[in-house]
């Protein structure tokens, strides 16, 4: 862990264990704003031991950044939680925050020369996000500009499936719906942008996807991914290798629903599931949401010797979360990710050939 990713922790432990809503939420603030510093921490240590000012950063949150500036711990932080009658459920969290990189850490694994993987500049769309049709605050027409504004030339547009209805999923009579008006979108763009109609169907526990195969079979691009049993530490492997089998399914996505500090998710033998994904030419997603990073960059690694192709997507639900695809990008970096089995290099014909042998397993 770098010193960001180490000082958000201590704010996230500090956060836990207040009694006030307000103070919890300013300190969960301040963690996701040291998370999100484009350099590292240090660099904003002036002359006279002073912090340059960090936006949503207050005072008590600044303490705790200096004596971890200082010292590597926090004596702040130490106090609150033996305090607090809650030092196992914060010991409990720290054991959920492995693997994760803060935004500092992904531009410099975006500019390691000495890394192998995907470049950004090699990046041609995103293959999994949401719109205003189920949980998104972006529409159509806005993924579209917000897609050319960073260079791509195609991205997929993922809905929930009706069957996950807490996030608001996508009916098939919406999805036809939907069609008609990406047609129109797709006619107006014609030669500069492809947008392309997919879906992220849900995992039941038995391994089935909550939709019908003549239903996905309108989908261009079906990203299965489970919503449901993440805190169990029961083996979920069968349940896995199950979703890649099925006929019609592209990308397995974010494989183990993980949640930064809150949520372990499925637990597996992920070679297995590696294997199988390979066998049914399925994608290993890894979702760049920072509280997501699933697949990891160590968990990658499994996957790339399993033989599996990878999908680096950004699971945005609005358009500056666009740029969670560079988290995704940075894992497959560390993780050694061959630059040719990242579907999202892929030029658009190729990337509609592999998506249609999804139906000749």
């Amino acid at each position: 862990m770098d010193t960001n990713g180490l000082i958000a922790a201590l704010l996230r432990d500090l956060a836990a264990v207040q009694t006030s809503q307000h103070s919890r939420w300013g300190y969960k603030r301040a963690a996701a704003a040291v998370r999100n510093l484009d350099e590292p921490i240090e660099t904003l240590l002036q002359p006279d031991g002073t912090l340059r000012k960090i936006p949503h950063v207050g005072p008590s949150s600044t303490r705790v950044i200096l004596e971890v500036l200082k010292s590597g711990r926090s004596e702040s932080v130490e106090r609150a939680v033996a305090a607090s009658g809650r030092g196992s459920d914060v010991e409990k969290s720290r054991g959920l925050r492995d693997n994760f990189l803060t935004r500092a850490q992904v531009i410099a694994a975006l500019r390691d020369a000495k890394l192998r993987g995907p470049k950004r500049s090699a990046y041609r769309g995103d293959l999994q996000m949401h719109s205003t049709w189920s949980d998104g605050s972006q529409t159509l027409a806005d993924i579209i500009e917000a897609g050319l504004a960073r260079g791509y030339e195609y991205c997929a547009v993922t809905d929930h499936s009706y069957g996950l209805k807490i996030a608001h999923g996508i009916s098939m009579a919406e999805v036809a719906a939907q069609r008609k008006e990406i047609d129109r979108l797709n006619v107006n763009n014609r030669g500069r942008f492809r947008l392309l109609q997919g879906i992220e169907a849900n995992i039941r526990a038995d391994g089935s996807v909550d939709m019908e195969s003549g239903e996905l079979r309108q989908i261009e691009i079906v990203v299965a991914a489970p919503h449901s049993a993440l805190r169990i530490a029961a083996d979920q492997t069968a349940r896995m290798v199950a979703a890649v089998n099925t006929p019609g399914v592209n990308i397995l996505g974010h494989p183990r629903g993980r949640m930064y500090g809150s949520r372990p998710g499925v637990t597996a033998d992920w070679t297995a599931v590696f294997k199988a994904a390979t066998r049914s030419r399925v994608a290993i997603e890894i979702d760049g949401d920072p509280a997501r990073q699933d697949v990891d960059h160590a968990l990658a690694r499994r996957a790339v010797r399993a033989g599996c192709v990878f999908a680096l997507d950004s699971d945005a639900h609005s358009t500056p979360e666009l740029a969670y695809a560079e988290t995704a990008i940075a894992h497959a970096r560390l993780a050694g990710v061959p630059a040719d089995r990242v579907i999202n290099t892929w030029p658009i014909d190729r990337l509609l050939e592999w998506a249609a042998l999804a139906w000749k397993r």
